[in-house]
């Protein structure tokens, strides 16, 4: 949370997402609008332990001679007559593996793919994060809640952040261990609903999601003396403790946010007395730990600087010790205390929140890549990073190219998006809706999502990155090693000990390198068919394979080829966002 800005007008708690089952779509097809998407294929899970079954449910089972087909990188392990409409299957018995499960028909030499979907065979979520969020809580129906879970469900998202659930920040539970509050004022006033909050957690859980509860390492409301916080635990901006370190907050917020000392024995022992509290109410599986960035210099009671990159560290370990089997994520904002602190604590995985100093593709790519090395390639990478900024403050529409171009950044240098939620997320306050996704986008990140978990493991499991040499053949597109730059196709290579895989991102009709397309202007690309080019290999082929989050769903396509000497030639069936192309040895 590097901003906080205030909203006077807020959208109905209920997003478009939890509304979709109520209309009518058969009767009455245009009055939902263009916000409308329910996808036709789902399972009952985000992610599945080895050998757990899987269950898929279609809206309506295609006539025909159809079948299901079930493959892992590229290679088919089953397939079987579809006969009905819903259906069970055994997660094979290997952890942390993706999967692609398509519904396909033969039809005369082609193949027709009807439908397409991931699952992700994993025990624990820490390994391929897939991070959503919630930020309301109002009095919301069973149904309703569902909904909701069930629209993140399709996503594949297996962690959620409560963000702004609680009361207070030094004391997040309203009432008390024996009595709970039914409803509480969050920091702006709006009322959150405990039934609401449960509900979202135990929906959360039936589908395989963590539910991690949203708190800051350090905050401290007006009020927080009557509670028990001390003088002595804040931070000061001065040597003489005369003016607390604090986040300004006009109204209709109830306080500004006093910042404590992350590294004071005393408070962690205070704000893990009372988090502790909130786990023996809400079933929560943890806590997101949030925090403000870089200071400046600050200072404790006694005069002393403290070096707040240092001191979360000593935090995160107190949270730990204190509730051993809860998880535990925090908030790089603008990488602040990721290499000093986070990158080798007891987190489950990275997150940092982007902000401007990283504002091109090649900075935010290099932010993933950071994080890799600070964790000694041992920790997964979660990015907040919030798209179409200038343009959250007004209502309308996310652009569906940007953000299509930046998630394909992302994903292939082996990060996630935390984007998704009741609505889409375009602002570092999380209840800010104002901008809707469209269908089309809807849909299109279902498949962005769908390739993200079925190619997991040479997206975010293992390999080298290295530059992979591709060149167009009698063609005018221009192909590029990463970095990326505009009007070209940037490669970004990847080897393993049995294949190297070649990411080709479409910036040739891009209109601006900066991947957070602020204003909402970046360029749909037109789609190129039957693009012959070469790519330098390590050894001999044996087989070719490409996929895409554009074609068929992201089902795995084979490829003829023809190799010379290190040259190997083939033909790409087409191009618009992001292809990648496999070669196996």
């Amino acid at each position: 949370m590097k901003k906080i800005y205030v909203y006077l007008i807020f959208c109905l708690t209920i997003s478009l997402w939890s509304c979709e089952d109520y209309y009518d779509t058969d009767n009455d097809p245009v009055v939902y609008g263009v916000t409308y998407f329910k996808a036709d294929l789902h399972t009952d899970k985000a992610s599945y332990k080895p050998g757990e079954t899987v269950r898929f449910t279609l809206k309506e089972k295609p006539s025909g001679n159809v079948k299901v087909r079930y493959s892992h990188l590229g290679k088919v392990i089953s397939e079987e007559p579809l006969s009905s409409a819903t259906w069970d299957w055994t997660a094979p018995s290997d952890d942390y593996k993706g999967y692609m499960v398509d519904i396909y028909e033969v039809t005369g030499n082609a193949e027709k793919i009807h439908q397409s979907i991931a699952v992700d065979v994993s025990s624990d979520w820490k390994k391929f994060p897939r991070y959503g969020f919630l930020s309301s809580y109002g009095k919301l129906s069973e149904n309703e809640i569902e909904n909701n879970i069930e629209a993140l469900n399709r996503y594949h998202i297996n962690g959620i952040q409560f963000y702004d659930w609680m009361y207070d920040h030094q004391r997040p539970l309203a009432g008390t261990v024996d009595n709970p509050s039914p409803s509480w004022a969050d920091l702006i006033g709006r009322t959150n609903y405990l039934s609401t909050v449960k509900g979202y957690i135990n929906a959360a859980h039936n589908k395989g999601m963590k539910a991690m509860f949203y708190n800051l390492a350090f905050g401290a409301l007006n009020n927080a003396a009557a509670d028990g916080v001390k003088e002595e635990w804040y931070l000061f901006k001065d040597q003489n403790h005369t003016e607390k370190d604090n986040h300004h907050l006009d109204a209709p917020f109830r306080s500004s946010i006093y910042l404590t000392n992350p590294g004071n024995k005393e408070w962690q022992d205070y704000i893990a007395g009372r988090h502790g509290d909130v786990y023996k109410v809400f079933d929560f599986d943890g806590y997101h730990i949030d925090q403000l960035g870089n200071r400046g210099t600050v200072y404790d009671y006694t005069g002393n600087a403290v070096k707040l990159e240092e001191a979360y560290k000593p935090f995160i370990s107190a949270m730990k010790q204190a509730d051993p089997d809860k998880r535990l994520v925090m908030n790089a904002v603008s990488q602040y205390g990721q290499q000093k602190s986070i990158a080798r604590s007891d987190v489950d995985f990275l997150y940092t929140e982007v902000w401007d100093e990283s504002k091109t593709f090649d900075q935010l790519a290099q932010v993933i890549l950071d994080n890799n090395s600070y964790s000694g390639n041992e920790k997964a990478t979660v990015l907040a990073a919030y798209m179409n900024y200038a343009r959250s403050n007004n209502s309308g529409y996310i652009n569906t190219p940007g953000i299509l171009l930046t998630n394909a950044v992302i994903f292939s240098f082996g990060g996630s998006h935390l984007e998704l939620g009741e609505h889409y997320l375009a602002n570092e306050y999380f209840p800010n809706s104002n901008l809707q996704m469209k269908s089309e986008t809807k849909e299109s990140l279902t498949h962005y999502y769908d390739f993200l978990v079925a190619y997991q493991n040479i997206l975010r499991d293992g390999g080298t990155f290295s530059p992979i040499n591709v060149q167009s053949v009698g063609g005018n597109l221009s192909f590029e090693n990463w970095p990326a730059s505009q009007g070209n196709i940037a490669v970004v290579g990847k080897k393993f000990t049995d294949k190297d895989v070649v990411h080709l991102i479409n910036f040739s009709q891009a209109n601006s390198m900066e991947w957070r397309d602020t204003n909402g202007t970046q360029k749909e690309p037109s789609p190129v068919a039957g693009i012959q080019v070469k790519v330098t290999a390590s050894k001999a082929v044996s087989k070719v394979w490409i996929a895409s989050p554009d074609i068929n769903g992201g089902v795995a396509i084979n490829t003829e080829f023809s190799q010379s000497g290190n040259e190997v030639l083939l033909t790409l069936p087409s191009l618009k966002y992001w292809d990648m192309l496999v070669l196996e040895y």
